[in-house]
């Protein structure tokens, strides 16, 4: 299978197993994000609760897109980072992914609420910086401007669901008449069917866009994997034929044949030369071709670091103010472009299937460490049906958003933030648990540079032993 020898295969095949396990992982540790409202003011019971949350979870992974999975593949500049060495890949995705999982399994041991986008984010970028640290490494290892604007989206969630939640708390206590649904909820019966349609509706949508933004990202994480351990057979879409991006390629050439050298800088001339060296070999790989079966198959790789050079290039030439082209040109551009990567951003469908299993799955165990913090610990009074719904209603919104602007967003800690939110929209500052809360932050702080030490320090040591 894919020409692999059976021991790399059964390495790839680990890989994706612990890569299904991260999922796992991240379902079974997020899960009270959408269900320990419904769960504490018992709109529903316990185990009703998780296996709709399961569902909702499952179809949000076929509902989301692969924007996000793509920011998460474009974190690691895998066409510069990958070359013939298989276990030079096998050590890369090895590393992220243990890396990443660690700190999962250890955070919800003690039910701190960490962000699993934080993990992974963390592990790429630990990942890539080790990358850079050996020797004879010239390749940028890091994609800091993709990183950047990921970690603003992360930074800024929690700030966000904080300061929303208590705009929703204030007004709902100004227009809402009755007053039930500001008090603790009775331990024995449900809460009045209006508000208790209200808190399942929040529950769906927080699951359901959990499952399109944080499913997403296991779809990046595989398919970091298949395109770094056998980029021949992934690094371009299965059911698209690599010779109809000709004429886009065509329409590229046309355009950056338009920029005049002369009134470019010496950095964006040569910028320039590399965009058009980029397009001649694609040229070249398509010359004389007439059917997918003369393209040979380690030329689908060099095709899709074509593609992405190229796009990475043109992107940055085409913002400088020096660069005179009509409007007309540039959404020619655009156009031809968005066509070419057609061909590179996407995911299999048995990926999407894998991921949505091992999140569903996930979702229905290990729930009740993560509740009850969620639930109790935060702040100093129970969860009162108000609380519940502005705080979930803020984070669906969030994630949504997110999603729909390929940004990875922690629905941990945009909940976690809503509900800190909420308490303060009640009683004050003084309603927070100060323990609980600097353990929170604290998980919140260290998730990143932890992760970073663990995946780089997993990866150098699989470099040196896998040679």
């Amino acid at each position: 299978m894919f020409g692999l020898e059976p021991h790399v295969l059964l390495l790839l095949a680990a890989c994706l197993v612990a890569a299904c396990a991260f999922e796992f992982v991240n379902g079974f540790h997020d899960t009270a994000n959408a269900v320990a409202t419904v769960i504490y003011t018992n709109a529903l019971r316990p185990w009703v609760a998780v296996v709709w949350s399961a569902f909702w979870n499952f179809i949000g992974v076929f509902s989301g897109g692969i924007a996000v999975a793509m920011g998460i593949v474009y974190l690691l500049p895998v066409e510069s980072l990958v070359d013939q060495n298989v276990y030079h890949g096998i050590a890369m995705v090895g590393a992220l992914i243990l890396g990443a999982i660690i700190w999962n399994v250890g955070t919800w041991y003690y039910g701190l609420p960490s962000s699993s986008s934080h993990a992974l984010i963390g592990s790429i970028l630990g990942v890539g910086i080790a990358f850079s640290l050996l020797p004879g490494s010239q390749n940028a290892a890091v994609n800091w401007s993709k990183a950047g604007e990921t970690g603003i989206a992360l930074l800024t969630g929690p700030l966000f669901g904080f300061s929303l939640t208590i705009i929703m708390m204030f007004l709902l206590k100004r227009f809402v008449r009755n007053k039930s649904i500001f008090k603790e909820p009775n331990k024995h019966k449900p809460p009045p069917i209006w508000i208790r349609l209200i808190l399942i509706a929040t529950c769906t949508l927080v699951s359901f866009f959990h499952g399109s933004n944080d499913g997403q990202k296991g779809v990046g994480l595989i398919m970091l994997i298949l395109i770094g351990i056998v980029p021949t057979y992934f690094a371009l879409d299965g059911g698209k034929n690599p010779l109809d991006m000709r004429d886009s390629l065509v329409k590229i050439e046309q355009v950056m044949g338009k920029v005049n050298p002369t009134e470019l800088s010496p950095a964006d001339q040569k910028m320039l030369a590399e965009i058009k060296s980029q397009t001649d070999t694609l040229d070249a790989i398509f010359a004389g071709k007439t059917s997918v079966a003369q393209l040979p198959q380690d030329a689908r790789f060099q095709i899709r670091k074509g593609i992405l050079l190229t796009a990475n290039r043109a992107k940055k030439l085409l913002g400088s103010e020096r660069v005179s082209l009509s409007t007309a040109d540039r959404a020619t551009y655009d156009t031809a472009i968005a066509d070419m990567k057609s061909f590179t951003d996407y995911a299999p469908f048995w990926v999407l299937l894998a991921v949505s299993l091992s999140l569903a799955c996930g979702t229905m165990i290990g729930w009740q460490r993560i509740v009850k913090t969620i639930g109790e610990r935060i702040g100093k009074e129970h969860l009162t049906y108000a609380q519940g719904a502005s705080s979930e209603l803020v984070a669906a919104a969030m994630i949504g958003v997110n999603t729909a602007y390929g940004l990875p967003a922690s629905t941990t800690h945009v909940l976690s933030s809503a509900i800190a939110g909420s308490m303060v929209a009640n009683r004050g500052i003084k309603n927070l648990n100060p323990q609980m809360v600097r353990n929170i932050a604290l998980a919140w702080v260290l998730t990143l540079p932890v992760t970073m030490a663990l995946s780089g320090g997993l990866f150098l040591l699989f470099r040196a032993i896998l040679g």
